[in-house]
C-alpha cells in the first residue's frame, strides 16, 4: 500500500551528519514532513540513551518512515527496530557499506552488519543503501586536514576505490524514502562510475585546487599511531585502519549500477566533485 508522503512524517537520524543533513533538506523540498534527530537537533536522539523524555520512543512517535544511520557499535539497532515496529513505523532505509556481504571475518563494519541484520530481519518495509567511500571525506572529514598540510598518508596501495559523491547517496536515500513499495526488500550497492586509487584521487584534488599535495602509503600500524598522536581514541583509530586492511583485499573495488537503478541516471564523477569543491574553496589555505 502506498502512503501520501506529504502528510507522513519521516524521521532522519544523524540529521547533522554528512548524509542526514542532505537527506533532510531534500525531503523538505519535496514537501515531506521531516523530524530531524541527533544529539544536537531539536528532537534529541542518542543511541546510548534509549529511554527517558528524549528517548527513542519520543523520536519515533507519529513517524511513518526512518532514515537510519547506524551507531559505531553493534547492537542498538535491533532494539530500535523493535520500538519502531511498536510505534507504527512502516519503512526503514538504512545506510551501510559497499560490499558488506564480502567483508568476511574482518573486524571492520561489525556495526553496519549488525544494523543490517536488525533491519532486514524486521517485519517492516526496508531498503539498504550500501555506499562506498564518500568523495566528501576529502573535504569534510579525516582526510581534509592532511591534504591542507600537503600530504595524505594512508594504508592504501594500488587497489582502487569507487568513490561516490555523497550528493548521489542523498539523492538515492530521498528517492527510496519517497517511493513507498518500489524499493521494498532491496539492497542497493552505490558507487561512483569508476574506481580510482587514493593516490590518483589526491592528484586530481591537487590539480583542481592548484595546491601541491602528495600521497604516501603507510602501514596500518603507522596510520593508527599517527591518528592516536593527533588525539584520536585508540579504538576508533584502529577501526579506521581496519577499513583500509579490508579494502586492500579488493572486495569493494568494483563499480555497480546502483545509482542508475535507483535514480535513472549515471552517478557523478570524482572530477565533478573535485571541481565543485575546489571552486567553493574547500582546500583553500
Amino acid at each position: 500500500m502506498t502512503h501520501d508522503t506529504t502528510t507522513a512524517t519521516t524521521l532522519v537520524l544523524g540529521a547533522t551528519g554528512k548524509t542526514g543533513r542532505r537527506v533532510a533538506a531534500r525531503l523538505r523540498l519535496r514537501g515531506v514532513r521531516v523530524r530531524t534527530a541527533s544529539r544536537s537537533s531539536p528532537t534529541r536522539f542518542d543511541w546510548s540513551t534509549p529511554d527517558g523524555p528524549h528517548g527513542w520512543d519520543a523520536a519515533l512517535r507519529g513517524v511513518t518512515a526512518v532514515y537510519v544511520v547506524p551507531p559505531p557499535v553493534p547492537g542498538p539497532v535491533h532494539e530500535f527496530v523493535a520500538r519502531a515496529e511498536a510505534a507504527g513505523v512502516r519503512r526503514l532505509v538504512l545506510l551501510s557499506g559497499h560490499g558488506a556481504d564480502d567483508w568476511g571475518d574482518s573486524p571492520f563494519g561489525l556495526d553496519m552488519r549488525s544494523a543490517e541484520d536488525a533491519v532486514r530481519g524486521s517485519a517492516l518495509e526496508w531498503t539498504v543503501l550500501r555506499a562506498s567511500n564518500f568523495d566528501q571525506n576529502f573535504d569534510e572529514d579525516a582526510f581534509h586536514a592532511p591534504l591542507l598540510a600537503g600530504e595524505l598518508a594512508l594504508p592504501a596501495g594500488a587497489v582502487p576505490e569507487p568513490f561516490i559523491d555523497i550528493e548521489d547517496v542523498a539523492d538515492a536515500a530521498t528517492a527510496v524514502l519517497t517511493e513507498p513499495g518500489r524499493h521494498a526488500g532491496r539492497i542497493y550497492e552505490l558507487t561512483g562510475p569508476r574506481a580510482l586509487t587514493w593516490a590518483e584521487a589526491v592528484d586530481l584534488i591537487s590539480r583542481a585546487s592548484g595546491l601541491p599535495m602528495t600521497y604516501r602509503q603507510v602501514s596500518p600500524a603507522e596510520y593508527t599511531a599517527a591518528l592516536v598522536e593527533e588525539g584520536w581514541d585508540k579504538d576508533d583509530a584502529h577501526h579506521l585502519a581496519e577499513m583500509f586492511v579490508l579494502l586492500e583485499r579488493g572486495v569493494a573495488a568494483g563499480t555497480t549500477d546502483g545509482v542508475a537503478t535507483v535514480l535513472g541516471r549515471a552517478p557523478r564523477t570524482f572530477e565533478e566533485y573535485v571541481v565543485r569543491a575546489a571552486a567553493a574553496g574547500a582546500w583553500r589555505r
